[in-house]
């Protein structure tokens, strides 16, 4: 008997304790979530920084994942970035500092997605057209926008963590 493939996230029904309005990007973090730790289980630590035809390494897309979820969640809050953020987005792309191997990419992903979860659980609706200030320059987005963009923007960097993944396994076939 074969076992049934899970329905997307988003399929399975409103999450408990989180806005409404903020269920569809909470299920594309927990989607984007599901989809890392299955594509990462068993991935060669040495394809990790292979960057074939030129494009972003596997390892700086799970680094990339992590760091921007944290920035976009911090300008949602209407907070700077810390020296902290600042030194992981540096690092994001190098082997070192934020995390070397896959697990612990996989992890430092995994967590930021909680906290994620945990900020949106706490957003109250009525703030989500706020205005929020984005980067040095402060351009205008609102409070919806900073949280839309995370999920849609961890979407993106998830396919391109697929894409490079399996042409990397596949280029020692």
């Amino acid at each position: 008997m074969t076992q049934q493939p899970k329905p997307e996230v988003w399929l399975r029904g409103p999450l408990p304790d989180m806005p409404p309005l903020l269920q569809p990007v909470a299920h594309a973090l927990l989607q984007a979530r599901e989809e890392v730790q299955d594509l990462m289980s068993g991935f060669d630590e040495d394809d990790l920084w292979k960057r074939p035809a030129g494009v972003a390494s596997v390892g700086f897309h799970l680094q990339h994942l992590t760091g921007v979820l944290d920035r976009l969640l911090t300008y949602a809050r209407s907070e700077s970035l810390s020296t902290g953020q600042m030194e992981w987005l540096k690092g994001e792309g190098k082997p070192s500092e934020t995390g070397t191997t896959v697990p612990e990419l996989v992890q430092n992903f995994d967590k930021q997605v909680d906290r994620a979860l945990e900020q949106l659980r706490m957003t109250d609706e009525q703030t989500l057209t706020e205005v929020r200030g984005v980067g040095r320059s402060q351009i205008p987005s609102t409070v919806l926008g900073l949280l839309v963009h995370a999920a849609e923007h961890t979407q993106r960097h998830v396919g391109q963590l697929l894409v490079t993944a399996r042409v990397v396994q596949h280029m020692q076939v």
